[in-house]
């Protein structure tokens, strides 16, 4: 699957293995990767795409800001991520 802007995508290699991010931008083979937290929308982390893998295609108001290249904050970022991993691994407990 093509990744695009605004995608959501774990990162497959290097010392941030594992993580979530948001696609804010791609360049070529390149993309630009924020999750809000480590990498902050005024620095994202250039990976190329074949040390990530597609996790979702984002499809909220974020997703909508970052397609039209509106201002995106910080806590956007990380409140669509952490609604995601909710979503994705609930608490165990019970």
């Amino acid at each position: 699957m093509e990744i695009a802007k605004s995608d959501i995508v774990r990162s497959d290699a290097g010392r941030d293995r594992g993580k979530l991010f948001v696609v804010l931008a791609v360049e070529g083979e390149y993309l630009l990767l924020a999750d809000g937290k480590c990498r902050k929308v005024e620095s994202p982390k250039r990976k190329k795409r074949r040390h990530v893998l597609f996790v979702a295609a984002d499809e909220t108001r974020l997703s909508e800001k970052i397609k039209s290249e509106e201002k995106v904050s910080n806590s956007e970022l990380r409140r669509t991520l952490a609604v995601y991993r909710e979503e994705v691994q609930p608490d165990q407990e019970g």
